[in-house]
């Protein structure tokens, strides 16, 4: 059974720091890349990082580069994403979800995982 379980989410203040998890099993990590998404409250859900498990290539949306980081534990089929500088308009449901293809970050993404809550508010 393929899984992707995301952890980390919570409530933060603004300025703070989240590591969420998302901790994969049932299909061959080596083969996919990991993307991170969220979606905020009457919004479309928006990619904002992608990692390739393989080679470690990384994407990353402009409003997260320099705060948000990125990183795959390949021992532990595990991705991470470190989040730092959190505002305001971070909030929202941040899913993981695998996906492998021609192209870095995939067009689309076979597994998804059920989202965990990031709230930044004071």
């Amino acid at each position: 059974e393929v899984q992707l379980v995301e952890s980390g989410g919570g409530l933060v203040q603004p300025g703070g720091s989240l590591r969420l998890s998302c901790a994969a099993s049932g299909f061959t990590f080596d083969d996919y890349a990991i993307g991170w998404f969220r979606q905020a409250p009457g919004k479309e859900r928006e990619g904002i990082s992608c990692i390739s498990t393989r080679d470690r290539s990384t994407y990353y949306l402009d409003s997260v580069k320099g705060r948000f980081t990125i990183s795959s534990d390949n021992a532990k089929n595990t991705v991470y994403l470190q989040m730092n500088s959190l505002k305001p308009e971070d909030t929202g449901v941040y899913y993981c979800a695998a996906g492998r293809g021609r192209y870095f970050p995939p067009y689309e993404y076979d597994y998804w995982g059920q989202g965990t809550q990031v709230t930044v508010s004071s």
